[in-house]
């Protein structure tokens, strides 16, 4: 009774799969490729249907590729990029060779959720498409205004203030990160360090100091050859002769 109010069939899906999602907290710090199936195959998950073959692979301890030898209701691991996004594909094979797609499921950060198909895609885009039309018109009525001798004519001055008060006061609100977001944040940053190391900085190299000597030691030899010539340049006084009375 409960299961019809909420718009739930007897299999445990909703009417519309779409607007619900799945997740469980304690296995989204360790998920990986070898676990994903494990963790989509949860009692809890409302997207696994007990009936598939998967589930009586995992009740009679066989190998999974035993799956291609089977018929019937099946789940595949599509697609795989790690850590953040895995892609399971609910599919019915009629042979080794043969499949049919049924539907898709991706798994972001954790939380499972149902693949729109085209049909709901592009209803999608219309409906939006249609409502912004629709927006425009409306607000573009409201600056319509009327006149007995001029008619009709726009006013857009009078209502610009409080348009930009309402985008004003209009904050976005900052959603604080959660502790699987930032643990595999630092995983990454890690990982891309290992990689891609900082290169060191080159040491600065020491002043030479040998060509100082040599200069100071040039500058010496001059000042000494300077001295001597000018001492020969400069000549003794003149002898003094005695007196003969």
């Amino acid at each position: 009774m409960m299961a019809a109010r909420l718009g739930i069939s007897s299999t445990g899906i909703p009417d519309n799969p779409l607007s619900i999602s799945w997740h469980d907290s304690t296995w989204i710090p360790i998920l990986n490729t070898t676990n994903i199936m494990e963790y989509f195959s949860q009692s809890s998950n409302p997207f696994f249907d007990r009936t598939c073959n998967n589930e009586i692979v995992k009740m009679q301890r066989l190998n999974p590729d035993q799956l291609q030898n089977m018929t019937g209701l099946e789940y595949v691991l599509l697609h795989v990029q790690e850590p953040i996004l895995y892609v399971i594909r609910k599919q019915h094979r009629h042979s080794p060779q043969q499949v049919t797609p049924l539907a898709d499921y991706y798994i972001i950060a954790g939380v499972v959720y149902q693949s729109p198909d085209l049909a709901t895609v592009l209803n999608s885009r219309l409906l939006s498409a249609v409502h912004h039309l629709q927006s425009s018109f409306e607000e573009s009525s409201s600056f319509a205004r009327y006149h007995p001798s001029k008619g009709y004519s726009w006013d857009f001055k009078s209502q610009r203030p409080s348009v930009d008060k309402a985008k004003k006061e209009e904050k976005p609100r900052e959603e604080p990160s959660s502790l699987f977001q930032r643990q595999r944040v630092d995983m990454l940053l890690g990982e891309l360090i290992k990689k891609f190391p900082l290169p060191t900085p080159p040491q600065p190299k020491a002043p030479p100091t040998a060509p100082a000597k040599q200069e100071t030691e040039n500058g010496s030899t001059e000042n000494k050859e300077l001295k001597s010539e000018k001492q020969e340049k400069i000549k003794p006084p003149p002898e003094k002769k005695p007196r003969i009375s």
